[in-house]
């Protein structure tokens, strides 16, 4: 029996994305960095998951993602994979991968889907990017743009700050958005702009976008896993919707920890393991034995 794409058993795939955009059903994404978090995203639904390079700051500590390397994007790629079954497998390209040359570029982003199980990479850049999109997609290499609030541009841009403030802003935006799609990216993330304009790049585009930060017009949405569970340490982004605070019953749980072994009340003997009935009175017998020679 075949399964349609509205089945929630079914797996997502780039052709999947299309039909909801046409169908004009919101897709939903996340990020997720290592197995336990891949199978609690991928079974409650989410139709992307994404292994961002945002594990540098909420994973390794890194300041910002510039830091992350080919090695540990696709080491937390692999175990992601494990724990993904339906939802579409995502991969961020880090800094300096697909900077250098296309035939590099190519090569990087093979071993992501070779090696690390992803069914598509993430590269940040716009019309600049095209070119390498093609190449991409000539190599059977799904890509997803990224434009916008690109994070690997920190410096560039001078910080983490809202782009397409201004006319010509919006119009490289929209520049931006139609050269990925001709070059045939099979979505966009839209980070860090006004609503209305992340409204009129996603009517413009046959393809999906993914807005976090760029308003609810978007055909879809976005949040690091860690965010949306209260699991970061810096305050929140204005546009950070934090559906449980994860961490303050993480943070609970370790001081009673912590407070039942400094009393002795962990462990108690129902969570100890206890030697057979037999063994136990051979050790007394042999006991007994010792200390009658003693005597």
């Amino acid at each position: 029996m075949s399964i349609t794409t509205g089945d929630f058993r079914a797996k997502i795939t780039a052709s999947t994305l299309l039909d909801k955009k046409q169908k004009h059903e919101l897709i939903t994404c996340l990020t997720a960095y290592d197995y336990a978090s891949a199978r609690l995203v991928d079974e409650a639904g989410i139709d992307i998951v994404l292994v961002g390079d945002s594990l540098g700051m909420v994973m390794l500590g890194y300041e910002n993602t510039l830091p992350v390397t080919m090695q540990e994007m696709l080491h937390h790629t692999r175990a992601v994979r494990r724990g993904v079954k339906r939802g579409f497998l995502v991969a961020d390209m880090p800094f300096a991968t697909y900077h250098v040359s296309q035939r590099e570029s190519v090569r990087n982003a093979s071993r992501f889907i070779k090696d690390g199980g992803a069914e598509a990479v993430k590269i940040e850049g716009g019309e600049k990017r095209a070119r390498l999109v093609e190449r991409l997609v000539d190599a059977e290499i799904p890509v997803v743009g990224h434009i916008g609030l690109t994070p690997q541009s920190v410096h560039a841009m001078g910080g983490y700050k809202v782009q397409g403030k201004t006319l010509k802003a919006v119009e490289q935006l929209m520049q931006d958005a139609l050269a990925l799609e001709r070059s045939g990216a099979c979505c966009i993330v839209l980070e860090g702009i006004p609503r209305e304009v992340a409204a009129m790049i996603t009517h413009e585009l046959e393809i999906p976008t993914i807005g976090i930060g760029a308003g609810p017009d978007c055909d879809g949405q976005v949040l690091v896993f860690h965010d949306l569970l209260g699991l970061t340490f810096a305050p929140p982004a204005k546009f950070v919707r934090r559906y449980a605070d994860v961490g303050a019953v993480i943070g609970n749980a370790l001081q009673a920890f912590k407070d039942d072994v400094k009393s002795g009340g962990y462990p108690s003997d129902g969570e100890s393991y206890h030697l057979p009935k037999e063994t136990l009175s051979a050790l007394h017998a042999i006991a007994e034995r010792k200390r009658a020679v003693t005597l």
